[in-house]
């Protein structure tokens, strides 16, 4: 239940969407759980279907960070080196702008959440619960990599700008970057903005060099006008543009990606049913309001009465999809067709190997990790292997199939990195069908192992989520959070930690049953 504060900040909230040219026509905000926060909902109907509009203006993305008179200056140089990314650029200027006693972007940040659930924000003992499976691994590993980008690069730097700003008695901590990097990760889209819009045609009177000079407008209303508006003073708000670096001009009719965070659409929750999409409005001629993104309800979901607006993320697993860190590995992915009478491989659609370096700054992006919740018997799990290259000297052979395997994938075009197809064909070419599939059941089989070792069995983990169950069917005053869960009983954290391993138990299972029955008949085929 949302507290008197809670509803304090989302009526500033709202007010600062208003004033900055936002509209909320089929929708409202409101608190949903303590789990997932606040969500849009449906209020009224809206005949053309557009439930929210809110101005680009309003989006923080790279060029909004570089053309910031605060970070700008100190970042740019840095980004035109190629020293910081993108990514860099808006997890620095939410972790500056939310120590900032007097940012325009308060009422935003204040409906932020303040801790998350994906395994970051993990206790040591809610992170054994993971142990043994590629989340675990994966976890460690970036928190250990966030802390050495924090201590390098982003306290000292964090703390030279709110010193430029006033604020010297302001101590950057590494929960501060890592509630940014939270924040960045559960909230981002993947923006196409219009090339007028990156790209503003030059006025007459102005330089004609800088015509192809990206830039967006600075205009937006922070709190302190706000209170001043509610008192009769309309200040005037000067629209500037600033040399902004890292995006290319491309023809007029082109669509410029960039990652950012849109305020208000991106209170939108997931759901696999999504009530509304999002689009981009460049010209103003679905919503009347130029360089615009809308929220659009579905045509197949009928929002009546006070029905809460979902969003897909997209068909994303339980699983983290890689786990990222610096070295050469070999990561084998395995997919499984999901029913509705249960799980069924019902074939090994692929088997895929991936030779790859990944940087120690890459994240996995899948639900758990990103967003900080499960999907209890998604349809889009998946299988995440990981095979050390060093480990091929085991198989016999192996010099041999590792000669075959850089012919195959190196080829005449060096540095393009080889086709799935390309990839499997290799494989093949180099273990034949019967090595092949004795290499994954030999994998599956180290998977369960570990993921046993780790947290022991299916059973023992559908046992744990059954007593959360009785338990919540026994009680008669529930706080239900979300995907089933019983607050009561089990901390959220834990309980997303079993349904995620168990998930990963019962796909192994099910994959080696089947990956034997594909290599019997593979060995009854060479015989």
């Amino acid at each position: 239940m949302a507290t008197g504060l809670d509803e304090a900040k989302l009526e500033l909230f709202l007010q600062w969407l208003k004033v900055n040219g936002a509209e909320l026509r089929g929708c409202k905000i409101k608190y949903c759980s303590s789990s997932k926060g606040f969500g849009i909902f449906s209020s009224n109907d809206v005949p053309d279907g557009v439930l929210l509009v809110v101005p680009l203006d309003l989006a923080i993305t790279p060029m909004r960070v570089l053309e910031d008179p605060l970070i700008g200056p100190e970042c740019r140089s840095m980004f035109e080196e190629g020293e910081v990314d993108d990514r860099f650029l808006i997890m620095l200027f939410l972790t500056v702008e939310r120590l900032r006693k007097n940012s325009s972007w308060k009422p935003y940040l204040d409906m932020l959440p303040t801790e998350f659930g994906n395994p970051l924000w993990f206790t040591d003992d809610e992170l054994i619960e993971l142990k043994g499976t590629t989340l675990h691994r994966a976890t460690e590993l970036q928190k250990k990599n966030l802390k050495s980008l924090f201590d390098e690069r982003v306290k000292k730097l964090a703390e030279k700008l709110l010193v430029l700003d006033g604020n010297p008695e302001n101590e950057v901590r590494f929960e501060d970057f890592l509630w940014a990097n939270s924040v960045f990760w559960t909230r981002a889209l993947n923006i196409p903005l219009p090339h007028s819009y990156v790209f503003p045609r030059v006025q007459p009177e102005q330089d004609s060099t800088a015509s192809n000079i990206p830039c967006a407008s600075t205009n937006h209303v922070s709190t302190e006008e706000l209170v001043n508006r509610e008192n009769g003073k309309v200040l005037q708000i000067n629209k500037s543009a600033s040399h902004v670096s890292g995006v290319e001009s491309t023809s007029q009719g082109e669509t410029i990606w960039v990652e950012g965070l849109v305020p208000g659409i991106d209170f939108c929750n997931h759901d696999l049913k999504a009530a509304a999409t999002w689009e981009v409005d460049g010209t103003g001629s679905t919503t009347g309001i130029p360089f615009s993104m809308y929220l659009l309800s579905a045509g197949n979901i009928l929002l009546q009465g006070e029905k809460e607006i979902s969003i897909s993320y997209g068909s994303k697993g339980n699983e983290v999809s890689c786990l990222s860190g610096r070295g050469q590995s070999t990561c084998m992915c395995v997919h499984m067709h999901v029913y509705n009478n249960g799980y069924k491989a019902v074939y090994i659609s692929r088997i895929l190997f991936v030779l790859y370096y990944m940087a120690a700054t890459s994240a996995p992006k899948e639900l758990l990790y990103l967003y900080g919740f499960v999907v209890k018997d998604n349809p889009d799990d998946y299988l995440m292997i990981h095979y050390p290259t060093e480990a091929i000297s085991d198989v016999s052979f192996s010099e041999t199939k590792v000669q075959l395997l850089e012919a195959q994938l190196v080829g005449s075009e060096g540095g393009r990195q080889p086709s799935e197809t390309e990839v499997r064909a290799a494989i093949w070419e180099a273990c034949g069908d019967c090595g092949a599939l004795q290499l994954l059941v030999d994998l599956l089989n180290m998977k369960m192992m570990e993921l046993e070792e780790g947290s022991g069995t299916e059973e023992n983990d559908a046992d744990l989520l059954k007593k959360v169950h009785n338990s919540e069917s026994a009680g008669n005053e529930k706080r239900s959070c979300s995907n089933g869960f019983n607050c009561r009983s089990m901390s959220r954290n834990r309980w997303a930690s079993i349904v995620y391993r168990q998930g990963q138990k019962q796909l192994t299972r099910r994959f080696i049953m089947e990956a034997e029955h594909a290599l019997q008949l593979a060995l009854s085929e060479c015989n």
